[in-house]
């Protein structure tokens, strides 16, 4: 999924807090030398940016809601999607509203009580969850003729770090506990070497957006994040002075792009109306322009089979941690 570019606001925001940031990130590592399986510090980098909440929906709501999982902060978030909701609720002649909340976990619920209709989701809680909430796929969008992305591994570009194990001991950024690019897939380059990342990591600690990470890492706040390899790559085009600080040093296997899904209880009706509007979405004149912003080729009709691969994954994670645990016990 790619994103806007950082307003200036925003990055003057960051800087004012870096300083406190850093000082509380020292505290926490003074305090708490000895790890243990939860030992993650939730640091919400959300907080920098203020955004309204929705209100509880009425029964009767008949517009469509839209959620955007956390992939990208919630400010660059509402401007980024803002037109696309517009577009697709001129076209459907429906009121479209955005939904946002801080994690993954928070857009599964409200996906599986049906208090939200489609969302753009993350591959990993797609993949995982799509048995538990009952997630329909919808589109895919289709970014350089593929429907794959990658994670990228990021370090700050002054830096002499050149592979995953030059980060041992060091200070590390995953974007969300459920996020495929920003939590699953480093766990499991971690595993590869015999290491999980409570062991292998100094401290690490939840951003919550791939923005924030990649930011985290180009102002030195952490010493490498892993994040999704397209908005990366958004930023590298349309504001590479954020990237330009960072530097990447692996790249994963590819994945299914993170999909628009649909709510079990909306219509198969709205459904098929949905579809068939984003599929045709590049041959008409105003979605062209909108695409072309999001840096989007077109979308197209997913294939679940896609996902197997991070599916493997985390069977493979929930294996290999729960492998560890018997072992370590008295």
């Amino acid at each position: 999924m790619v994103i806007p570019d950082i307003d200036s606001d925003f990055s003057v925001r960051f800087c004012r807090w870096q300083m406190l940031y850093t000082i509380v990130i020292l505290t926490i590592l003074a305090i708490y030398g000895c790890k243990s399986d939860d030992d993650y510090r939730q640091v919400d980098f959300g907080k920098t940016i203020q955004v309204s909440r929705p209100e509880p929906h009425s029964p009767d709501h008949k517009g469509l809601r839209i959620a955007i999982a956390a992939m990208v902060s919630p400010k660059e978030t509402f401007v980024h999607y803002r037109e696309l909701l517009e577009y697709l609720g001129e076209k459907l002649n429906q009121e479209v509203e955005l939904v946002q909340r801080k994690t993954y976990g928070e857009i599964n619920e409200l996906l599986g009580k049906g208090e939200i209709d489609l969302a753009f989701l993350c591959s990993g809680p797609y993949a995982t969850e799509r048995d538990k909430y009952g997630f329909e796929l919808l589109a895919t969008p289709e970014i350089n003729g593929s429907h794959f992305y990658q994670a990228y591994l990021i370090v700050n570009e002054k830096s002499r770090f050149n592979n995953l194990e030059d980060l041992r001991g060091r200070v590390f950024a995953f974007t969300d506990p459920d996020s495929n690019t920003g939590k699953l897939v480093p766990t499991d380059w971690l595993m590869q070497i015999g290491e999980r990342p409570e062991n292998f990591f100094k401290q690490s600690i939840y951003t919550y957006s791939h923005d924030n990470s990649i930011v985290a890492v180009a102002k030195g706040m952490v010493d490498g994040a892993s994040v999704d390899g397209l908005i990366w790559d958004f930023y590298a085009q349309r504001n590479p002075s954020i990237t330009n600080s960072t530097r990447v040093i692996r790249k994963s296997d590819p994945y299914g792009i993170p999909p628009l899904v649909a709510s079990k209880t909306l219509g198969t009706a709205a459904k098929a109306s949905i579809s068939e509007l984003l599929f045709s979405m590049h041959q008409d004149a105003k979605g062209r322009k909108i695409l072309d912003q999001l840096m989007i080729d077109r979308f197209i009709d997913p294939q679940d089979e896609w996902y197997d691969s991070i599916r493997n994954m985390s069977r493979k994670a929930v294996r290999g941690i729960g492998g560890i645990r018997e072992h370590e016990k008295p």
